[in-house]
């Protein structure tokens, strides 16, 4: 808090969830296992979702929900009294050739895997690490160093052994996990409650790269309609049922948001249709844009089915 009171800004936490493959690529063709790969974290080599695609996204649909998509990639070319009192523009900001551009009042994180699902001879488990876990905020009890070659499962075995796709790990049961906020569980939450698995870091990068969704295309020749000859390409994807976390930080200091409960309509700022709910601060424009990529998508390849998630809750850290 400040002086005055005001809060200096909000730390909101995300939890997601891949309805579809998900494939945000690196642009170009790479030599390896796929020509098409997706973005990774430097250090760990996890794929991840940026936080530019998310933002982008959810600027972009909350501005149709809104009814102003000009709002969203075309707001060069508002006049300074479009842009005044515009929840869009407020939130997200805006920029001018010629200066004065307007910064905006959050910023999303990127969205890194939580639990990843994986086939095993025991039906499908969710695996992540202890730390991977803890830095989402989620506790985990009966749980103390993963070695290399164990994994500690919630699953109720009958053996000491558990594979995880290709790779045979002993296994230790009793492992249980909390939520960081009870009001977020949801009924995604008890499908995946019993099923989760955790590994070290070292075995947690083996396995996420070697079970990603692996897909095989062709290039359609725009002349004829037909395949191209000789024009396979592969891609890959975060596979659908991955949980994803990412932060958002809403630092709406000035407190000045324009409160909004209807779109716009006939040049007019909160005029038109109740937008459904009410806007009382950027969070809420956020929340409503990332709300629509479980239906519209984010990434490439999503005319091939691609693309959406699911939010499942939210939550303030404090």
């Amino acid at each position: 808090m400040s002086k005055d009171g005001k809060k200096l800004y909000t730390h909101q936490r995300f939890v997601s969830m891949a309805l579809d493959p998900v494939h945000i690529g690196t642009g170009g063709y790479r030599l390896g296992r796929v020509d098409n790969t997706i973005v990774r974290e430097p250090g760990t080599n996890l794929p991840k979702i940026p936080g530019t695609s998310l933002l982008g996204a959810a600027r972009s649909y909350a501005a149709m929900r809104y009814g102003k998509p000009e709002a969203a990639g075309q707001h060069k070319k508002l006049t300074n009294d479009q842009k005044k009192n515009c929840p869009i523009i407020y939130t997200f900001g805006t920029y001018a050739e010629t200066g004065g551009g307007q910064a905006g009042k959050v910023s999303i994180g990127d969205a890194h895997i939580l639990f990843f699902p994986v086939y095993s001879m025991a039906g499908p488990m969710w695996v992540s690490t202890k730390e991977v876990i803890e830095c989402a905020g989620f506790g985990s009890n009966g749980v103390n160093d993963i070695g290399d070659e164990t994994v500690h499962t919630s699953l109720n075995l009958t053996k000491d052994r558990l594979n995880l796709g290709w790779l045979l790990l002993k296994a230790e049961t009793g492992l249980s996990i909390t939520l960081p906020d009870p009001g977020s569980s949801k009924e995604e939450w008890p499908a995946i409650f019993s099923r989760i698995a955790l590994v070290s870091p070292k075995l947690f990068s083996q396995i996420v790269n070697s079970n990603l969704e692996v897909r095989t295309s062709v290039a359609i020749n725009p002349e004829t309609g037909a395949a191209e000859d000789k024009a396979l390409f592969t891609y890959e994807a975060i596979p659908r049922a991955t949980w994803l976390w990412f932060d958002v930080i809403d630092d709406n200091y000035s407190g000045a948001f324009p409160v909004t409960e209807n779109q716009f309509k006939g040049g007019e700022e909160n005029s038109g249709d109740s937008i459904g709910k009410k806007w009382d601060c950027p969070l809420d424009v956020v929340r409503t844009g990332l709300e629509l990529v479980e239906y519209l998508g984010v990434g490439g390849m999503g005319t091939r089915g691609f693309g959406r998630i699911k939010p499942l809750a939210d939550w303030e850290v404090e």
